[in-house]
């Protein structure tokens, strides 16, 4: 990127008490340059500003620029949040995935939805994944230089000639070099494996997953972790893309093939580095693995382990929480809405919240798909560990509440249990409704792909009780926008009822006893 192409970097929040808020920095102010350098990125602005001494230029909401000396405790933050991590622009990709869900969406959207990032600045700051096919020798430096590690690589294959064709790019076939970069850098990459029947299972999944585990060696293995992934369709999808879904069998299939190479890598090395998505287990209807299966969840933002952590989360906060005979004193009845797929996972969760007195939460069925590893089952842990004490402490709503908690059907079958100790909580009813989208022509969805449309579609004229418990992830991060542009006040509207975000097991607990 050349200097003229940096912007000054757009201050969105100054952090109250902070070093900026006591100068007197404000929304709108613009930092052009930091030590007589202008920051590229975020990367460059926190290196920058690690020093003990700053000068930093600064233009003002009135374009008036000031010069402004600071001095700190080394590597202390001044308290700045920006419009963007990237001051430069955003390095696209420049591959055509058949497989890419950016290219599986309705047209009409808003822009930001169709922007396809291959930048291993967002890997390294966010864990979003890139490809490598695009990057000029001075960003391979730089991630040298600056030890950029770990970052989150799409293998998709390793055999040269079927990456490229994946890909759709003549520079793709380098992965193996490329790995083998970071190896003798002592730098880490985090995998991903997106499997398309037909075209990347069988013999070259397990060539892939081989080749791959060769890597995770040492003390610092250059493949910290691989994450197989069921490739994703929608109905938005080019006619010509030679794709074809996943189904039950081919589920069943990955999930033996896998766990063979699991139990291979073990007894040879004595670890693991694989694991699969959860939705192989919710598509192949095989149960979730355990929590220790999943060591310390290294692909959580790949959907590796979600549900089980949430699951395990949701019983060790409840232990305490139902404990505490807590009574409803106006009963609640609310709707939790979920995609289909993890319905059957989540109805132990709904059982538990209904355990609260005067509490009844109803858990939405209504048939959708997505992607995970181990997220799911990562969720359960987090909820069983929560729940254990939650439940504990007897707790019973003094007014009795009756509410939906809502998710994609993905996760039904998983979500059952936690369904069922919420119930426990004397005066609570959670009834747990698990949704598939037709917006995106799936009958199986994970509970992120969940749209405000499907959610009007799914539970319009239902007994909702008192307002719907709604997972976060269906919204756009510190929005409250929809994936189809839909906002959580229209869809509210619409329903003439109360929606309550949550994000975790903890906010879904407090909320549907009304603590928050």
């Amino acid at each position: 990127m050349s200097k003229t192409s940096i912007r000054p970097a757009l201050i969105t929040k100054v952090i109250p008490d902070s070093i900026a808020a006591e100068i007197g920095f404000e929304p709108g102010d613009t930092i052009a340059s930091i030590n007589g350098q202008q920051p590229r990125d975020l990367i460059d602005y926190q290196y920058i500003c690690a020093d003990e001494y700053l000068e930093i230029e600064v233009i003002d909401t009135k374009g008036k620029t000031h010069h402004i000396e600071i001095e700190k405790d080394y590597d202390e933050d001044l308290g700045l949040e920006f419009s963007t991590a990237l001051f430069d622009g955003l390095i696209q990709c420049n591959n055509r995935c058949p497989f890419c869900f950016i290219d599986q969406q309705p047209p009409g959207k808003r822009d930001t939805l169709y922007l396809k990032d291959d930048d291993y600045r967002l890997s390294f700051l966010y864990g979003s994944y890139l490809t490598l096919t695009n990057l000029p020798q001075r960003e391979w430096e730089r991630i040298e230089q600056m030890r950029l590690s770990p970052l989150y690589i799409s293998v998709h294959a390793t055999e040269a000639e079927l990456r490229s064709r994946l890909l759709k790019n003549s520079r793709a076939g380098k992965i193996l070099e490329q790995i083998h970069w970071f190896q003798e850098r002592r730098l880490q990459i985090h995998a991903q494996v997106v499997v398309c029947p037909g075209i990347n299972d069988g013999v070259h999944l397990e060539r892939t997953l081989l080749d791959l585990a060769k890597f995770h060696t040492g003390e610092i293995p250059a493949v910290a972790s691989v994450a197989v992934v069921p490739v994703g369709l929608t109905r938005f999808r080019p006619t010509e893309d030679e794709l074809i879904p996943v189904t039950t069998a081919k589920a069943e299939e990955v999930i033996d093939q896998v766990q063979e190479i699991q139990a291979k890598l073990r007894q040879t090395s004595g670890n693991n580095c694989i694991w699969l998505a959860d939705e192989w287990f919710l598509i192949g209807r095989r149960e979730l693995p355990p929590t220790s299966e999943y060591e310390d969840y290294p692909q959580i933002g790949n959907g590796v382990g979600s549900i089980r952590q949430f699951i395990s989360q949701f019983e060790t906060y409840v232990k305490d929480f139902l404990g505490q005979n807590i009574c409803l004193s106006t009963p609640r009845k609310l709707t939790w809405v979920v995609g289909n797929a993890v319905e059957k996972a989540f109805v132990a969760i709904g059982q538990q919240l209904n355990q609260i007195e005067g509490l009844e939460v109803n858990m939405l069925d209504y048939p959708q798909i997505g992607n995970g590893v181990g997220s799911i089952r990562q969720f359960i842990s987090q909820f069983e560990t929560y729940v254990k004490d939650f439940l504990g402490q007897n707790i019973c709503l003094s007014t009795p509440r009756k509410l939906t908690w809502v998710v994609g059907n993905a996760v039904e079958k998983a979500f059952v249990a936690i369904g069922q100790q919420l119930n426990q909580i004397e005066g609570l009813e959670v009834n747990m409704l698990a949704l598939s989208s037709n917006y995106w022509g799936q009958d199986i969805t994970v509970t992120g792909l969940l749209t405000g449309q499907d959610l009007l579609e799914g539970l319009q004229g239902q007994d909702l009780g008192e307002g719907i418990l709604l997972p976060s992830v269906m919204l756009k991060q510190g929005d409250n926008l929809f994936l189809d542009d839909m906002t959580l006040e229209e869809l509210a509207g619409q329903l003439q009822t109360n929606i309550w975000p949550v994000a975790g097991v903890e906010e879904l607990i407090l909320t549907a006893v009304g603590d928050r």
